[in-house]
């Protein structure tokens, strides 16, 4: 089982943003949004070491992406999908900042043609 600390819910958006820049780490995020995985299920289609997945997983889990938990010898990580909402809103944020401006900025370029043409 694995659990969710409301500590680890403290997002940090520059290590959300950090994690996601490896095509490693988001292929690893991709195949945990089908379910959680054994940390060797998740090395293997990588072709990295087992020292390099588990350095991948540590920036994934400090980004809070990925909780894991430990049964016997077995290492689990699972998908934390709230995680990803602070970048989402992030970037919706920027999005609808470079809309307006591009509005504006349509609207005075408009202007300007309807300006010349009297």
């Amino acid at each position: 089982m694995i659990v969710r600390h409301m500590a680890k819910h403290d997002f940090d958006l520059s290590l959300v943003f950090h994690a996601l820049a490896d095509p490693t780490r988001r292929a690893i995020l991709t195949r945990l949004s089908a379910g959680p995985a054994p940390v060797k299920a998740l090395a293997e289609p990588t072709g990295l070491s087992l020292p390099t997945v588990m350095r991948h997983l540590s920036v994934l889990e400090e980004a809070g992406l990925i909780a894991t938990a430990k049964d016997g010898r077995v290492r689990t990580c699972a998908l934390v999908p709230e995680a990803l909402a602070l970048p989402r809103t992030w970037l919706d944020e920027q999005r609808a900042l470079w809309e307006a401006r591009l509005d504006r900025f349509e609207d005075h370029v408009m202007t300007l043609m309807r300006d010349r043409e009297t």
